[in-house]
């Protein structure tokens, strides 16, 4: 595993062709552990963190917590972390640059220390985030806030709540604005919510360190201010597009893979896409079962949406799917704006693809073979690590590093289920 400021460049080695079976467990969500960590800011006191992944981001995070005077101990999967110590408020430039997500870091340090500053935050080039949504929240809370240089500049030496509607569900904002709003005095209303199930586990951590807020999963989460918080212990959930992307794997070989630790509510759109496309997906005995046929169907339409709508994180392993699925394919990316990267690469490996804007018009290939390509973004990378399992001859993916921030040793547990890939 590459770690934070260490420069190790990697390539996949795939041989195509071979079939992905046999059981694998789903790891917690990264997506869940980074607020969650950020979280742990607020209390001033220890929180024990289970089935935290070993990966890329969430390495720089627990980095970034001990520059701000935490003391963070990792035991394999569990992570503990002391912030009863001096916490500085101003996060290294260095290390947000490297992870978007980093920007949570904002909501929490207001919370605790009632200032912060941050530089605007890097991670995969997708298209353009703006953070417009998050500040907007934060002002509405009585947060001072200053822009100069790429840095903000924020305090907030009285915190109110505030009736908050967001102009769209944004994960980030949510999870800013509930992190600033657990100290402020009286209620919190944040209207429009995202209600990915990440939000929901960030609720279920800072409820039982002692916040009181509800509605996670709904348009409107409600926060009361408290005083102060306490010591706890949470188990992160597990990842929905990690295990999407194994389901993925299976499907695009021909595969039966059973898939335990699983939240199935959470999993509903990407079940039902993979069902249309003619996979058959069961549950038993708490696990989730899913067997492919030889060749995938074309659908109609995909179109990525917030939650509980199609995961925009998915999109390009489905992509990669489709490419080799019977028929035509559309998919339709609602979200981001610049997350066909990936698309230039299939068509090297003989996709037939059509990108114009954010439509992607996929007319089914009944193969495709090896070549060099790139991971150029995390989930883009995962998609081409899917059609090089699916692929004839030999497929060399380079700079990998990219995979590592969201998925553990993928080479290695697909190694276990049956593929010929190897990390060099």
């Amino acid at each position: 595993m590459q770690l934070p400021g260490v420069l190790l460049l990697s390539k996949y080695i795939i041989q195509g062709g071979r079939e992905i079976n046999g059981v694998i467990r789903i790891g917690g969500a990264k997506n869940s552990v980074l607020p969650i960590f950020a979280a742990t800011i607020l209390s001033g006191r220890k929180s024990i963190i289970h089935d935290c992944p070993i990966l890329k981001d969430v390495e720089i995070m627990i980095d970034i917590l001990k520059v701000l005077g935490c003391s963070v101990k990792r035991e394999g999967h569990t992570v503990i972390i002391d912030t009863s110590g001096y916490i500085e408020y101003e996060v290294p430039d260095i290390l947000v640059r490297k992870m978007r997500s980093s920007i949570v870091l904002l909501g929490a340090l207001i919370s605790r220390v009632k200032k912060a500053k941050i530089c605007f935050p890097g991670g995969c080039d997708i298209g353009p985030r703006p953070i417009d949504l998050h500040l907007k929240g934060l002002e509405q809370l009585g947060v001072k806030i200053n822009e100069s240089h790429g840095t903000i500049y924020c305090e907030a030496s009285d915190l109110k709540g505030a009736d908050i509607h967001l102009d769209y569900p944004s994960v980030g904002a949510t999870e800013n604005i509930l992190l600033a709003s657990v100290f402020a005095k009286g209620t919190t209303t944040i209207r429009n919510a995202a209600k990915e199930p990440e939000i929901g586990d960030l609720q279920n951590f800072l409820n039982i360190i002692g916040a009181k807020v509800s509605g996670a999963g709904t348009n409107n989460i409600r926060v009361e201010g408290v005083k102060s918080l306490n010591d706890g212990e949470h188990t992160i959930i597990p990842d929905r597009i990690v295990a999407g992307t194994y389901m993925a794997a299976a499907a695009s070989t021909g595969g039966n893979l059973e898939l335990q630790n699983i939240n199935v509510e959470h999993m509903q759109p990407i079940i039902a896409k993979l069902k249309e496309m003619g996979c058959d997906i069961y549950f038993k005995d708490g696990s989730m079962h899913i067997t492919s046929p030889k060749r995938l169907r074309a659908v109609d339409i995909v179109r990525t949406l917030p939650y509980p709508g199609f995961p925009t994180d998915m999109q390009a392993p489905i992509v990669a799917l489709l490419s080799k699925a019977k028929g035509t394919s559309i998919m339709i990316e609602t979200v981001f704006e610049n997350r066909f990267k990936h698309v230039e690469d299939l068509i090297c490996m003989g996709a037939n693809i059509k990108v114009d804007g954010r439509i992607a018009i996929i007319r089914g290939r009944s193969r495709l073979t090896g070549a060099n390509v790139t991971a150029r973004d995390l989930r883009g990378g995962a998609a081409l690590v899917l059609a090089g399992l699916s692929a004839e001859g030999t497929t060399v993916l380079d700079a990998v590093e990219h995979i590592d921030r969201g998925y553990e040793d993928i080479h290695l547990h697909l190694q276990q289920l049956g593929a010929d890939i190897v990390r060099i």
